[in-house]
């Protein structure tokens, strides 16, 4: 699998969480997904119902034509085609993602948010102030995921403000820039509202996580 972010802006990023950090009682984490999804099942769907309408198509003109072809082999040609497409999709991962519904690239996209936000524990902070943010480069989508504690005081268009940035450097392959940017605003939102106390743990570990 190829990297999208060097060690050295694994470094970068790391030491802007330390930063953000050091001004407030929250916790940022960072996770970038290659992609949320294979897309194999709902790619192959599409395309093994496209071959079938096709099929009908061709039924059809071989009707008009006065062309006779036994069933059986014709059930054959649609077996074939069908497994044929399929094969091509599994040969070519990238072609998944594009016959994909991009409303069903979103939805696991977000699944997969919220999945990372438990499974990397940033909901059980002390005083429920962990921050994920989030971003799948297949599905070009990213998401804040914040906690309790911090829904309550941060509004909503102060979140996607942060991601139309991150979604928009990620766009044009500064993944790292993203994220670093992405940090410095939450952090700065974070010390607004849940500045730094006095024997402040740092419960989350300070650094991006790629998967």
């Amino acid at each position: 699998m190829t990297r999208s972010v060097t060690e050295e802006e694994h470094a970068r990023i790391a030491e802007a969480i330390r930063k953000a950090e050091a001004n407030t009682a929250g916790e940022i984490y960072c996770v970038v997904a290659h992609a949320s999804d294979s897309y194999f099942f709902s790619a192959g769907l599409i395309v093994v119902a496209s071959s079938l309408l096709a099929s009908l198509g061709v039924a059809y003109l071989l009707e008009v034509w006065w062309l006779d072809v036994r069933t059986p082999f014709f059930v054959a040609a649609q077996i074939l085609a069908s497994a044929a497409a399929l094969a091509l999709i599994y040969a070519f991962p990238g072609l998944r993602s594009r016959l994909a519904p991009r409303r069903w690239q979103f939805m696991r996209a977000h699944d997969n948010a919220r999945k990372q936000f438990l499974a990397r524990n940033v909901h059980r902070t002390t005083a429920r102030t962990g921050v994920l943010i989030f971003v799948s480069l297949a599905e070009r989508y990213a998401e804040v995921v914040a906690d309790s504690g911090i829904n309550e005081k941060v509004p909503q268009e102060d979140w996607d403000r942060v991601v139309a940035e991150l979604i928009e450097e990620a766009r044009h392959g500064r993944v790292a820039g993203g994220f670093i940017s992405a940090v410095g605003q939450v952090g700065r939102m974070l010390a607004q509202h849940f500045p730094a106390q006095a024997g402040d743990v740092n419960e989350l570990e300070d650094h991006l996580v790629e998967i």
